[in-house]
């Protein structure tokens, strides 16, 4: 008896992520069933989505004046719904938030409140509310898969242990920049920082990858994720990109999860959980190409949007979210070439001086915090 399809909502379809996810479903046309997607921008790649997958609801914004997209899918017959609302269908069996910053943290929170499995790739969500979430997924019994190649590792190596790790290591590819000097680093344009050396990922968490923001963001996505304190999770510079995290044990054992630097690895593993199915499509490692594993500490100096994330990780209360929103802003400004790439941290932190934190925040009061830091961020743009 052939098994029954998994019915999947895919928030973010047309960005990095949500493209990956569907090569995914291509490869398992029989194990996958697209019943929504979602997207924020690439409305004519929605369109050959929707033709495709013909998903029952749909979810786009509309350039003023444009209608003729909305006549489209109408004649194609499918229907309009509110990303909360399509995160929460429920005929849906599995939810993937793909889309990028803090866009996604309503649909995360609709959908742990309906008690989804949520394939989460929006960091900002986890990173801005993990109090929230985390809570709100135990007392709904929704569960929270990681879609990070990194914390899909660390997942992967939990798996069976029962006891608490000693550490968490996560793994960096140390970006494009990774010994340049303070001078060469003044100069870094968006198209260099745009040039990642390992992954294929968006605009946004490539610029990230470039200021180690996002090994920061990991940090403490990786706290709530696995319940570990702040200081028990480090980085380590891996430039290939193999390893993608370890966990050490209070033996001394460490396990790592090794494979390609591909995405859809961690993102197949996420929707077929607990399962491993056989994806010709996604590269096998060539062991004899890499004999020679190089691992190093991070520059803290040369990178400091590390050591800003770190803290106001261990702040916790409202910073995180302050966090993610400046850098937001700050990378949206370099990517704008409004502002340089040592701007980036320059904004952040002079953002993150001026919160006056809520140590235990509502959701309304981390959405307010988020919107305050993305106007004190513009603000402070402006003057400089």
């Amino acid at each position: 008896m052939m098994k029954k399809a998994k019915r999947i909502v895919i928030l973010g379809s047309t960005g990095s992520i949500g493209r990956q996810t569907l090569d995914i479903v291509r490869a398992f046309p029989d194990y996958f069933n697209v019943i929504a997607l979602a997207t924020r921008g690439n409305l004519d790649l929605l369109t050959e989505q929707v033709a495709e997958f013909q998903p029952d609801y749909i979810n786009y914004a509309l350039p003023p004046g444009d209608s003729s997209h909305r006549e489209r899918f109408k004649r194609i017959g499918c229907s309009y719904l509110p990303m909360e609302e399509m995160a929460a269908l429920p005929e849906a069996d599995i939810v993937v938030v793909a889309v990028s910053g803090g866009a996604g943290l309503d649909a995360v929170l609709a959908a742990v409140k309906a008690s989804k499995n949520i394939a989460l790739a929006n960091k900002e969500s986890l990173v801005a509310a993990g109090s929230v979430l985390t809570e709100a997924a135990r007392k709904n019994y929704a569960k929270i898969l990681p879609v990070d190649s990194e914390h899909s590792a660390i997942w992967q190596c939990l798996a069976g242990e029962k006891q608490r790790p000693r550490r968490i290591i996560l793994t960096a590819s140390g970006g494009p920049f990774r010994g340049f000097t303070a001078a060469q680093m003044q100069s870094i344009t968006p198209e260099q920082a745009l040039a990642h050396p390992s992954w294929r990922m968006g605009r946004k968490i490539t610029i990230d990858s470039a200021t180690l923001m996002n090994k920061g963001l990991e940090i403490i996505e990786a706290r709530w994720l696995f319940d570990m304190p702040i200081g028990d999770i480090t980085v380590l510079v891996h430039p290939q990109s193999i390893i993608h995290s370890m966990v050490e044990f209070a033996d001394g054992s460490v396990k790592a999860q090794l494979g390609m630097p591909d995405m859809r690895l961690p993102i197949q593993y996420a929707l077929t959980y607990p399962e491993r199915l056989e994806n010709d499509a996604i590269p096998h490692l060539d062991w004899a190409r890499f004999s020679d594993l190089k691992f190093g500490p991070p520059d803290p100096v040369g990178f400091p949007c590390l050591r800003l994330a770190v803290e106001a990780g261990k702040k916790g209360g409202t910073y995180p979210a302050v966090l993610c929103a400046a850098d937001e802003i700050a990378v949206d400004l370099f990517l704008k070439e409004r502002l340089g790439f040592t701007g980036i941290a320059g904004l952040v932190e002079q953002v993150l001086e001026k919160h006056e934190s809520i140590t235990r925040p509502s959701i309304d009061e981390i959405k307010e915090a988020d919107r305050w830091a993305r106007e004190k961020a513009l603000e402070i743009a402006g003057r400089n």
